[in-house]
């Protein structure tokens, strides 16, 4: 595995060590931290909401009745 070594501050070694658990490498939570979420993942993640959720509902009923209208290309 090819290595490379980075310089970061005092603070973000100190933070980046305490999202850190005794079984996981710095390597693991960097790559944690950066992946790509999707949309529905960082929902997950949220802690849960009353107001979130009241206003996923009304978003999902809005587009629900959405009309798509034909549009002529020239």
């Amino acid at each position: 595995m090819a290595t490379k070594t980075i310089t970061i501050t005092l603070d973000a070694y100190k933070r980046l060590r305490a999202k850190k658990t005794s079984n996981e490498s710095f390597t693991d939570i960097i790559l944690k931290l950066t992946r790509r979420k999707n949309t529905l993942d960082y929902i997950r993640s949220l802690k849960p909401s009353t107001e979130l959720a009241d206003n996923i509902e009304k978003s999902m009923m809005e587009t629900r009745k959405a009309k798509l209208r034909k549009v002529g290309f020239q």
